[in-house]
């Protein structure tokens, strides 16, 4: 088995995030290794194609300062200081590749939600992430609480 020594954890901070977020810090603990956490905000000119004739840049600022604070809220009961937790503007799968590459990560750990049908031929960001990694991949299966 691997020795891990630098964990990349993305985490899309969804409620389930914290299945993940459990899972890598076990493994972290078994093999002493170091975790980052990441997570990608895709630019709304992205999702809406530039055809919206209005500045989305407050929007976008806001959407980041908030997932800052929520990425804070994840690192502080395993004490992952601030230069480990990267909130990046851009397409998931790509950022988290690059991002694993630069802190020459040995493990990313990613959240799955066992899509289905046309959801799974539409692709998902765990699909994306585990065709191009240069590291070894974890999907961790999560599971939605339906009350």
């Amino acid at each position: 088995m691997a020795k891990y020594e630098r964990i990349l954890v993305g985490l899309d901070l969804s409620e389930e995030s914290s299945q993940v977020l459990e899972k890598a810090a076990s493994l972290a603990e078994a093999f002493n290794a170091e975790i980052s956490l990441m997570h990608a905000i895709e630019p709304l000119t992205f999702a809406y194609g530039g055809d919206i004739p209005m500045d989305l840049s407050e929007v976008q600022d806001q959407l980041q300062r908030q997932a800052k604070e929520q990425l804070h809220k994840a690192a502080l009961p395993l004490n992952i200081p601030a230069e480990r937790q990267h909130v990046i503007l851009g397409q998931p799968s790509t950022e988290i590749h690059r991002l694993a590459k630069d802190l020459e990560v040995d493990l990313i750990v990613i959240g799955s939600h066992g899509r289905h049908g046309l959801a799974l031929l539409l692709g998902s960001t765990s699909n994306g992430v585990l065709h191009g990694a240069k590291c070894d991949v974890l999907a961790v299966r999560v599971y939605v609480d339906e009350e």
